[in-house]
């Protein structure tokens, strides 16, 4: 018995469409936070999707303390905010495919050096 089967808390067959897309059954979408998206992993012998945390929430005050001290306000805030909440997304998605190609060894990582420069 693997780690995953041995937390399993429930269980459920699901079909997969020609699409190769699934349907979380409902109870377990209640169950867990899903927003829009889902991270999905593979492990040895299972792909798992798990509920991203709401990763921006952090930066959304940030964003809107900006932009307000910057004198926005009603429609051009939303679609200010808009436009910075999606930046900061395509930054982190760029963010972690380079790390990825890093562990990958695809890519070379940065050392102390680079970073701090000599002593």
């Amino acid at each position: 018995m693997n780690i995953l089967e041995s937390s399993v808390i429930e269980r459920k067959i699901i079909n997969v469409t020609g699409k190769r897309q699934v349907t979380i059954p409902l109870r377990f979408y209640e169950k867990l936070p899903f927003g829009k998206e889902v991270e999905c992993f593979l492990t040895d012998d299972a792909v798992v999707l798990r509920p991203l945390p709401n990763s921006d929430d952090g930066f959304a005050m940030e964003i809107l303390k900006d932009l307000v001290s910057q004198g926005y306000s009603g429609d051009d805030l939303l679609e200010k905010f808009a436009e910075q909440r999606a930046n900061i997304k395509k930054a982190i998605s760029v963010l972690l495919n380079e790390a990825d190609e890093i562990a990958e060894g695809k890519q070379k990582g940065a050392t102390t050096k680079d970073i701090f420069g000599k002593e």
